[in-house]
């Protein structure tokens, strides 16, 4: 019988407000709580994820990433401040991929392996960013989605796991391929907007097609009541694409974590010790 496959886990560790809304906000202990929560979530169920940890989180909780790191989890890059990769340009776009993996490889003692853009910022005008990801040393990317957004993604690339002319493995975000168009799926706001049985539903679907599903979250979002705690104002528009649902995402999670078997990405694209020997 045909093994089903491990799909990924994925964590994009950051601070909404700094994110989100200006980029010249302090990370804030809000954002180091709900990764503790979610950390928390994990540990019953005994599964692994990656969790990309962004340089200004870690700079300000490193104790934080020390327990990522702790509890048996890969630590991956999620850039330095949070600015879009196509919005800063490769010499910048170098220095502050360099400070982040000497950052968290200097607190976990681990090798950091992977790198995940900052708002899946990884688009036809960055592709150059993929080269200076190679040329530092890392093994695979988790940027891209392969589906054409105002915001975001490449819609003729692969849907699975595929190599670069440069070595390195990119692990394309999960869509679905229905009614002649591909459809994003499996986190995030998709998650948190979607009905559970949609999602569970996408990954099945993946699932048949001997893939592994490149599932992700943000420690903010099962956070029900940041948006009216905070002291910056919230557009209603972001309030709703930001906040809706957020008080479902931790049970959701549970059922999740129930439903399918998970696994850091390094795992599952079977980045052993042998593998990645140079």
């Amino acid at each position: 019988m045909k093994s089903k496959p491990i799909h990924a886990l994925t964590v994009d560790v950051e601070d909404w407000p700094q994110s989100t809304l200006d980029f010249a906000l302090p990370i804030t202990e809000r954002a180091a709580r709900n990764t503790r929560r979610l950390l928390a979530i994990l540990r019953p169920h005994r599964v692994r994820a990656t969790f990309f940890v962004l340089g200004l989180l870690a700079e300000k909780f490193p104790e934080v990433v020390a327990e990522i790191a702790a509890d048996g989890h890969e630590v991956g890059s999620h850039g330095y401040s949070h600015k879009p990769v196509f919005g800063i340009g490769p010499a910048a776009f170098a220095d502050e991929l360099s400070r982040s993996v000497k950052l968290l490889e200097s607190i976990t003692g681990q090798r950091v392996l992977g790198y995940r853009a900052p708002d899946f910022s990884i688009t036809q005008a960055s592709l150059w960013a993929l080269d200076i990801i190679a040329e530092q040393g890392l093994r695979y990317d988790s940027s891209i989605f392969p589906v054409r957004t105002s915001r975001y993604g490449i819609g003729d690339v692969p849907r699975r796991a595929y190599p670069l002319p440069n070595g390195l493995i990119e692990l394309p975000m999960s869509t679905i391929e229905w009614l002649g168009r591909r459809w994003p799926v499996a986190g995030g706001g998709y998650f948190r907007l979607y009905p559970y049985a949609l999602t569970r539903w996408a990954i099945e679907r993946i699932q048949r097609e001997g893939a592994p599903a490149v599932v992700y979250f943000h420690p903010y979002e099962i956070d029900p009541t940041e948006l009216d705690e905070i002291e910056q104002s919230v557009p209603l528009k972001l309030r709703l694409t930001q906040g809706l649902n957020r008080g479902y995402v931790a049970g959701r999670l549970e059922r999740l974590l129930r439903d399918f078997q998970f696994a850091p990405v390094a795992e599952v694209l079977q980045l052993t010790d042998q593998a990645i020997a140079k």
